[in-house]
């Protein structure tokens, strides 16, 4: 048995050194086509420009209008049948692929020659006339090829395809080239970040731009990056919210104001995490967290009409509709209805402890009983939120940013959304009482001298802007990837990070 193991090892290891050793050859091969083409004169390299009428689709989509006609298309040659005097290739730009006829009788006999010594990988452009092959295959027959890039590189082979997912994530080029869909879900995100957009600008407000590198890292539960500023002899942190400059912009008078962008959180990386992902953060003036309620739902419907052409969703083996009115239910109505423990009915930390101890929820020392309410949610209630929902008035201990509930100032005006288990957004009716904010930023440096890592430290300006007067505010922000995984029905957030953050060969 042994003995069989060990010829069955040799045997794989030889064929993998073959492999290697014939992917060498095809290397070496290209390269030396290269330099015959830089020696001739024809280096694909100098060329600069070219003028491309048509795409793919634009061709198959209007073929009775262009029949006929002359039109010229650049792309990557991703298939090559050469066959004596006319040969097929099959060139694939933004928009798809379509087929080209390359004859020698049309093109000439040294372009021809030249074509035949293309490889699959290769940037072209052709000229030719759109018709319709015998087997109804629209194409171009081309009257010109020129070659604008030599792929010095073997492209994975085309059936077995790019699959292997260290590889797509390391190589985002190859996986677009190879895997139609993934490009697909790029030009979808990047689509509802423009219908984003265009819903806010028709609410009235202004998108701006606030520093990424802070000496206060405030505004979100989550441990900075950091760095040094030489030039300054400061050490900062990347921004891991957009929070508290935003406010400061409400402060000055700028009524509705929002900003798309790139946040940093020093955490782990899963399905749902990347260390530096896409955060949208918005405020308005004179209005709450009722108020951004209906914004989230209006805007995801409209998203999810503009881009995906339903409010109906497919997202793994759920159907998400966004269409119909959201859930709206407290996290202690929540915690009631998937637990069974009304937290209404806990006096104290105490007694808030003892039920956890019964109901094996895990707590630390440092916890209180709003604390403990939100321990409850997370264990018992969020898996069970498929269809979306707003959980709404959350406990003041994890919310050191947001204005208390004037009957239940335990509790706060705040709303997380879920969807598929997941928080989409969370949102606040934003505390602007300076007397009150500056309390919660002394538990906050509490909780972090008590080894909260995530705590947050007072920010002494965004104190002098709120006691300077900050109007009633709602506010809100987004993690966009979540809501692109969500609409792209794509399982991970990798899946839609053009470069996820990934752990480097070297170490």
């Amino acid at each position: 048995m042994a003995d069989t193991q060990n010829r069955e090892n040799q045997n794989n290891g030889a064929e993998s050194r073959q492999q290697e050793q014939d992917i060498h050859q095809l290397l070496k091969v290209r390269r030396e086509k290269l330099a015959a083409l830089q020696e001739a004169g024809k280096d694909p390299f100098l060329i600069t420009k070219y003028d491309v009428t048509h795409h793919s689709m634009d061709i198959k989509n209007h073929f009775e209008e262009l029949e006929g006609k002359t039109v010229s298309i650049a792309g990557r040659i991703m298939q090559k049948r050469v066959m004596g005097k006319a040969s097929f290739c099959n060139v694939q730009d933004l928009q798809g692929n379509i087929q080209s006829y390359v004859a020698r009788d049309s093109i000439g006999e040294e372009p021809y020659a030249d074509f035949k010594k293309y490889d699959v990988g290769d940037i072209v452009g052709i000229t030719g006339e759109v018709f319709k092959t015998k087997t109804g295959e629209i194409s171009v027959h081309a009257a010109k090829v020129l070659l604008m890039s030599k792929s010095l590189q073997i492209l994975p082979e085309k059936f077995h395809g790019l699959t292997n997912t260290d590889i797509r994530y390391r190589q985002r080029y190859t996986d677009l080239i190879m895997n139609p869909d993934v490009k697909d879900t790029f030009i979808k995100r990047s689509k509802i970040i423009s219908a984003i957009r265009r819903y806010l600008d028709g609410q009235g407000f202004m998108e701006v731009e606030t520093p990424m590198l802070v000496s206060n890292a405030g505004g979100a539960a989550a441990r900075p990056f950091e760095t040094h500023y030489n030039a300054l002899d400061e050490d900062v942190k990347l921004r891991i919210s957009l929070e508290l400059y935003l406010k400061r912009l409400i402060v000055g008078g700028m009524e509705r104001v929002y900003e798309i962008g790139r946040v940093f959180r020093n955490e782990g990386l899963d399905t749902r995490h990347n260390p530096e992902f896409t955060l949208m953060e918005l405020y308005q003036a004179y209005t709450d967290y009722q108020g951004m309620m209906d914004l989230t739902e209006n805007m995801f419907r409209y998203v999810a009409q503009e881009v995906c052409g339903t409010t109906t969703v497919p997202y793994a083996e759920e159907m998400i509709d966004l269409g119909k009115p959201f859930e709206r239910l407290t996290m202690v109505e929540a915690v009631k209805k998937y637990a069974g423990v009304d937290f209404d009915a806990i006096v104290d930390t105490e007694a808030a402890k003892k039920i956890a101890d019964e109901k094996g929820v895990h707590y630390e020392a440092r916890h209180k009983k709003g604390d403990i309410l939100n321990l409850f949610f997370e264990e018992f209630v969020e898996e069970h939120l498929i269809q979306p929902t707003f959980v709404m008035d959350h406990p003041v201990e994890i919310s050191p940013l947001t204005k208390r509930k004037p009957d239940k100032p335990d509790y706060v005006e705040r709303f997380e959304l879920f969807i598929y288990g997941r928080e989409m957004c969370n949102a606040y009716s934003e505390l602007n009482d300076p007397i009150d904010q500056r309390e919660r930023f002394k538990a906050q440096e509490a909780a972090l001298a008590a080894g909260d890592e995530e705590a947050n430290t007072t920010d002494e300006d965004f104190m002098n802007a709120l006691e300077i007067g900050m109007p009633p505010t709602g506010g809100i922000g987004y993690g966009l990837d979540r809501l692109i995984m969500l609409l792209t029905n794509s399982p991970a957030i990798r899946d839609v990070l053009l470069f996820p953050t990934m752990k480097s060969l070297d170490k």
